[in-house]
C-alpha cells in the first residue's frame, strides 16, 4: 500500500507542477482592470473586443464598444480599435507601435486618442495608407463625434481589410497563452504547437488564393473570350492576293497570343499567374490594331497603353483628362469612342467586375486584380498605373514595381489579417502617432483627393 501511495505521489507531481503553473499564468494573465493601460488594452483586443481606457468611457461607454465589437465581429475582419486618453502610459509617438507589438495579431489598427483619430495596419490586412486614408475621411465626416467616426471607419474599412477576424475564442488568444506556457513547462509541445499554427495560417492563405484566383477566373475568361470574338470578325485571310507577308506575320502573333493567353489561364494556379494572360491579351490586341493600319493604308500604330476603362477595348489612341464624381482630375490612356464619350460630357465605358459588394470598377475590386491590371499596362512603364490609380486600394498596391506579384502578401511576410505574429511585424507600417496634431484638411489632400474610404468615391 506504501509502496502505490509512493508511485502516485511521483506520478501526480509532474501534473501538479504543470497545474500549478497554468494557475500562476492565469493569475498573471491580463484582465481589464480600472487602471487601463497599454497591457489592459491589448488583452481586451486579443479577445476580439474594443477597448476603451475608463478614462474614456464619458466620450465612448460600454454599450458603444458592445455595438462596435459585434459590428466587427459580424464582419470577421482584423479590425481592432481601441479609446484612449490623450496621456501616459499611452505614449504620443509610439502607441500605435506599442499596441501592436502587445497584441500581437496582424490586422488595421484603429486609436482614437483624446480628440484625436488615426489608423495604421500591416500591408498584409490593408496597406497602412488606406487605413490613414479612411481614418482621415471619417474623422472630418464627423467632427468631434466618436462614436459616428469608429462606426463610419468600421463600415468603411471593412470590406477593404484582407484576413480573418478575432472574436473572444479565437486562436488569437490562445497562441498568446502558449507562448508563454511553452518556455515555462510544456517546451515538448512547443514544436507542434507552432507547426499547426503555420499550417493553419498555410491553409488559410492557400484557401484565399484559391478564391482569389476563382474570382478572377471568371474576369479573365471574359477577357479571352472577347479578344477571340474580334479574332472571328476579323476579315482578313492569310491566303487573300492583297495580304503580304507583315499583314500575316501580325495575324499569325495575334493567334499565338490568343492560344498562349488560354494555356496561360489553364494553368495558372494562383491570382499572380493571371499577368501572363493579360499581358499576352494586351500584345494580341495591338497586332490586330498593326494589322489593321497595314491593310488601310494608315501609319502604324504608336504602342500605347490599354484604354484604362477598359483595357478590352483595345490599344489607347490618346490621353484625355477625367475625374470621378468626388475625386480629382487626372489624365488617362483612352480608346477613340470613350474619348468620344468624354467629349460628349458622357460617362466612359468602364469596366465592372463582381464582388461581394456587386459590381464594382476593377480599380475598386480588391488587390487580387493587381496581377491582372499589372499584365495589362505592366509594360509601360511601372509608375503608369500606380500614378493612374493614386487614392485607391489598387493603387496604394502599386506604388513599386513588385505591384503585380503575389497580391495577398506583404514581401517576405508569412502571416495574413487575423494571424499571430507577434512582434515579427514592420515597424514602418505602424510609423506615426498623435504629435502634430489631428486630421486636417491637408492631411491626406484636402479637397484634391479620391474621396473617403481609399477609392474614387461618389457612385464608385
Amino acid at each position: 500500500m506504501r509502496t502505490l501511495a509512493r508511485r502516485r505521489s511521483r506520478g501526480a507531481g509532474p501534473l501538479a507542477l504543470v497545474a500549478a503553473v497554468l494557475g500562476l499564468l492565469l493569475l498573471l494573465a491580463p484582465t481589464a482592470s480600472a487602471a487601463g493601460g497599454l497591457d489592459d488594452a491589448a488583452a481586451a483586443l486579443k479577445q476580439g473586443r474594443v477597448y476603451v481606457d475608463p478614462a474614456m468611457e464619458s466620450r465612448f461607454g460600454q454599450s458603444q464598444a458592445d455595438a462596435l465589437t459585434a459590428k466587427i465581429r459580424k464582419a470577421d475582419k482584423p479590425i481592432f480599435i481601441a479609446v484612449v486618453p490623450a496621456a501616459d502610459p499611452y505614449g504620443a509617438t509610439t502607441v500605435f507601435t506599442d499596441l501592436r507589438t502587445k497584441t500581437g495579431i496582424t490586422g488595421t489598427y484603429g486609436i482614437w486618442s483624446g480628440d484625436q483619430f488615426k489608423a495604421r495596419s500591416d500591408k498584409s490586412a490593408l496597406p497602412s495608407v488606406n487605413a490613414e486614408r479612411i481614418a482621415g475621411a471619417s474623422f472630418r465626416s464627423h467632427p468631434g463625434d466618436t462614436e459616428a467616426v469608429l462606426n463610419d471607419f468600421v463600415d468603411t474599412a471593412a470590406p477593404q481589410v484582407k484576413g480573418h477576424g478575432v472574436n473572444g475564442d479565437s486562436d488569437s488568444g490562445g497562441v498568446s497563452t502558449a507562448a508563454i506556457v511553452v518556455p515555462l513547462a510544456l517546451l515538448a509541445l512547443a514544436g507542434t504547437g507552432v507547426f499547426l499554427l503555420f499550417r493553419r495560417a498555410k491553409r488559410r492563405k492557400e484557401e484565399q488564393r484559391l478564391a482569389d484566383l476563382a474570382q478572377l477566373r471568371q474576369v479573365v475568361d471574359e477577357d479571352i473570350t472577347a479578344f477571340g470574338e474580334e479574332l472571328d470578325r476579323l476579315d482578313f485571310s492569310p491566303g487573300a492576293a492583297d495580304a503580304d507577308d507583315t499583314q500575316r506575320a501580325d495575324y499569325a502573333h495575334a493567334l499565338d497570343s490568343y492560344e498562349r493567353a488560354k494555356r496561360s489561364m489553364d494553368e495558372a494556379k494562383g491570382p499572380e499567374d493571371v499577368k501572363p494572360v493579360t499581358e499576352a491579351l494586351e500584345d494580341g490586341r495591338f497586332s490586330l490594331a498593326t494589322l489593321a493600319a497595314r491593310r488601310e493604308k494608315r501609319p502604324l500604330p504608336e504602342r500605347r497603353p490599354p484604354c484604362f476603362f477598359d483595357p478590352r477595348h483595345g490599344p489607347s489612341v490618346r490621353d484625355a483628362d477625367w475625374a470621378p464624381a468626388g475625386g480629382a482630375a487626372r489624365t488617362v490612356p483612352v480608346c477613340q469612342a470613350d474619348a468620344a464619350r468624354l467629349a460628349a460630357g458622357q460617362d466612359p465605358d468602364i469596366r465592372t467586375v463582381p464582388t461581394e459588394h456587386g459590381p464594382q470598377p476593377y480599380w475598386n475590386a480588391g488587390p487580387a486584380y493587381a496581377p491582372w491590371a499589372g499584365g495589362y499596362f505592366g509594360g509601360f512603364g511601372g509608375g503608369l498605373l500606380p500614378g493612374l490609380l493614386v487614392g485607391t486600394m489598387l493603387g496604394s498596391m502599386m506604388s513599386g514595381p513588385a505591384y503585380a506579384a503575389a497580391p495577398m502578401m506583404d514581401a517576405g511576410s508569412s502571416f495574413e489579417g487575423g494571424d499571430y505574429s507577434g512582434a515579427d511585424f514592420s515597424s514602418e507600417d505602424f510609423g506615426g502617432g498623435f504629435d502634430g496634431g489631428g486630421f486636417d484638411g491637408g492631411d491626406f489632400g484636402g479637397g484634391g483627393d479620391f474621396g473617403g474610404g481609399g477609392d474614387f468615391g461618389g457612385g464608385f
